[in-house]
C-alpha cells in the first residue's frame, strides 16, 4: 500500500460490520460534513455497515486565489475548462484505493463496499471506481461531473461495468452546473453503466428528498451485494 491513510471518521451501524460506505467530502469541508447523514439514512442493523469519511488533504486551490484547504486535487478556473489536475486526481485515487484495501483487510471485500462523494468527492468516486479492479457493491455521486472524461474509456475496467451507479443533481446548481452533470451521466451511459439519474430543485447541496432516495438505493446495494468474510 503505498498511498498515505487519510485520517478518517469511523462511524459503524452494529457490531461487526460486513459492509463498508466510503464517503468522499467536497471542495473545502472535511470528513465531519456528511458524518450526520449516517442516522438519516434509517439504515437497518443488518447488514452492519462501517461508514469511512476520510479528510483530503491540505493543498493550495488555484481558483480560490491559492489558498489552502482540504481538497483532493486543484482547480484552475471555472468550468468547463479542458485542463485538470492530472496529478492531483491520480494522487487521490491512490489515497481511495489505500482506503478501500484498509477495508479488505479488515475483512469487507470490495464486492461489499460503495464509494459514495459530493462534488469533488463524486470526481474522485467515479475517478476511482471505474478503474478499479474489482468490483463494488455501488458508487453514489452528488453534484458532481466525471473528471478526465477523455481518457476514461481507455482507462476504465470492466470489473465494475455492471456495478449501480446513482448519481444526483440541483437543478439550480451554480457551482457544477447540471448541464455538465448531464454530459457525465450521458457518457456513463454511453459506455454502457447502469446509471439511476436524479434531479432536485436546489442549488449545490443535500435535501431530504435526495437523502431518502440515497437510503432506497443503499438498501437496495447493500442487501443484493454479498455478505461474506474475507
Amino acid at each position: 500500500m503505498s498511498a498515505t491513510l487519510l485520517e478518517c471518521i469511523e462511524l459503524e451501524t452494529g457490531p461487526n460490520p460486513t459492509h463498508a460506505i466510503i464517503w468522499l467530502h467536497g471542495l473545502g469541508a472535511d470528513g465531519h460534513d456528511f458524518a450526520p447523514i449516517v442516522p438519516e439514512l434509517g439504515l437497518a442493523r443488518d447488514p452492519a455497515v462501517r461508514f469511512v469519511f476520510p479528510h483530503a488533504s491540505v493543498r493550495p486551490v488555484t481558483i480560490n486565489n491559492g489558498m489552502s484547504m482540504r481538497a483532493w486535487y486543484d482547480i484552475y478556473q471555472p468550468a468547463p475548462t479542458p485542463r485538470e489536475d492530472d496529478q492531483g486526481l491520480r494522487a487521490s485515487e491512490q489515497a481511495v484505493r489505500a482506503l478501500i484495501a484498509r477495508e479488505n483487510e479488515r475483512g469487507i471485500p470490495t464486492a461489499n463496499i460503495v464509494l459514495a462523494g459530493f462534488s469533488q468527492g463524486c470526481a474522485m468516486t467515479l475517478q476511482t471506481g471505474l478503474r478499479l479492479e474489482e468490483k463494488l457493491a455501488g458508487m453514489i455521486g452528488l453534484s458532481g461531473y466525471l473528471p478526465l472524461a477523455r481518457v476514461i474509456s481507455t482507462e476504465r475496467h470492466a470489473a465494475n461495468q455492471q456495478t449501480p451507479i446513482f448519481l444526483a443533481h440541483g437543478t439550480m446548481d451554480p457551482v457544477v452546473t447540471i448541464d455538465r452533470a448531464q454530459a457525465s451521466r450521458q457518457a456513463l451511459q454511453d459506455m454502457g453503466y447502469p446509471v439511476e439519474w436524479k434531479t432536485y430543485p436546489m442549488p449545490h447541496s443535500v435535501c431530504q428528498e435526495e437523502i431518502a432516495d440515497i437510503a432506497a438505493f443503499l438498501r437496495k446495494v447493500l442487501v443484493g451485494g454479498q455478505t461474506q468474510r474475507v
